[in-house]
Formats: C-alpha cells, sequence, structure tokens
C-alpha cells in the first residue's frame, strides 16, 4: 500500500518512529566515573605487585621493602607454595605447654608438659569435618612466632610483640590444669621436632627429635581477661 508521499507502507501500518537516544552523562559524571576507575586501576595494581613481591623469590625490591609487604600481605592475604610444593613437609612438629602454678598456700609447682599438637591430631582424627581451628591455629601461631624471633626468643620487629602474646594467650587458653586458672602464674613452651619415618624399603634414618624450649612467660590479668573472653 502506497501512501500519499508516494512511501510504502507494510501491513498496512505507518512507520513507527525511532526511540529517542538516551541524553550523555554530563561533565562531571564521566569525571566521577573516570576518576573511580583510575582509583580501582591503581588499587588493582598495587595489590598484584604486593603479592607477585610476596610470592616472588627474593630480590632487590622485595628485600628492600619486606617490611612493608609483611605489613600489606599478612595475615589476610598470605600466599605461599605449600599446595604446590614438590618436598612435602618431613618433620613432625609437636608444640608442648607446663604451667607454674602458685596453691593456696603458697607453694608454687611446675605441670607436666601439656601435647598440644596431640590434643589437635585427637580431635581431627577420623572427623570429616574438623575444626579450622584445631587444624591450624596453633601451627600458625607457631609459625608466627618463630618468623618474628630468632633461635634465642629475641624479637626480629614490631610484630614480635603481637607474636608472642598470640601465642602465650593460646597456650594458657589450652594448658590442662587441675585448678582455677586464676593460679596460674607462668607458661613455658616447647617443641619437639622428629623426622616422619622412612618407608620400609628405606634406608633412612629418622635420627633423635630435636628439643627447643622458650623462656618461662609470666601470665598477667590481661592475658586471663583475654583467654576468658575466647
Amino acid at each position: 500500500m502506497d501512501t500519499d508521499d508516494g512511501r510504502e507502507r507494510k501491513d498496512g501500518v505507518g512507520e513507527r518512529a525511532a526511540p529517542a537516544a538516551p541524553a550523555g552523562l554530563s561533565r562531571p559524571a564521566r569525571c566521577v566515573i573516570a576518576l573511580g576507575a583510575l582509583v580501582v586501576a591503581l588499587v588493582t595494581a598495587v595489590h598484584l605487585g604486593m603479592m607477585f613481591l610476596h610470592v616472588a623469590p627474593p630480590n632487590t625490591v622485595s628485600k628492600q621493602h619486606a617490611s612493608t609487604i609483611a605489613d600489606y600481605v599478612l595475615p589476610e592475604f598470605e600466599q605461599n607454595w605449600k599446595f604446590f610444593a614438590p618436598n612435602p613437609l618431613q618433620q613432625n612438629i609437636h608444640v608442648q605447654v607446663r604451667g607454674q602454678v602458685r596453691a593456696p598456700d603458697g607453694k608454687v609447682t611446675v605441670t607436666p608438659w601439656t601435647d598440644l599438637s596431640a590434643q589437635d591430631g585427637a580431635a581431627i582424627h577420623h572427623n570429616p569435618l574438623p575444626s579450622h581451628a584445631r587444624q591450624n591455629q596453633l601451627r600458625r601461631a607457631w609459625d608466627f612466632y618463630l618468623s618474628w624471633h630468632d633461635d634465642q626468643g629475641r624479637p626480629l620487629g614490631k610484630r614480635s610483640p603481637l607474636a608472642e602474646e598470640y601465642l602465650r594467650r593460646l597456650a594458657v587458653s589450652r594448658i590442662v590444669l587441675d585448678r582455677d586458672a586464676g593460679d596460674l602464674e607462668r607458661v613455658q613452651l616447647r617443641s619437639v621436632t622428629s623426622n616422619v619415618a622412612p618407608p620400609p624399603w628405606s634406608k633412612g634414618q629418622t635420627g633423635d627429635p630435636v628439643l627447643r624450649e622458650l623462656a618461662w612467660w609470666t601470665v598477667g590479668a590481661e592475658d586471663l581477661k583475654a583467654v576468658r573472653a575466647w
């Protein structure tokens, strides 16, 4: 069918006008979006750069800014290669604790060693849904302390007091006492490291366990208060 102006209409329906294009963003809006995109890009670049320096082999930049990188990455963004490690752990490390307790009559006694690692192992053995804390809390606390202290227990940086405090309070919360924890005056931790036994067909030797004892730590009122809050 032809219209009066000679243009053909289809199915007797006139051509509909195309919808109007949406109005463009104003200049301030475009500036805000561009600024937001720039901030996101910068944050992403910084994050990826920090993570790369953390997992990359030691180099000039990572050594020079090791403290800054550690402050950014740990503990929220920690990365490691243990999942892909070609050499799995070949040692069993048992962390143990004992305490110095004062009786009501003033007599001071020392408790037997409590094997915290054995407690965790028993708690997750044959457990299809083991507690994440049982699997990692003690191990991470011990590794955290060793990372910020030398072999003589001397601090290596500003995170050293935090590492000691966290490990001490964890020990206080886990030590087995036959009386109220308020009688606990000091705690001491040690690790017993032994090599994993080789397979029967191997001629390897396990060697004697290696013992490492830390100094006695005084248990303060703040430690007991924090432990009770846990």
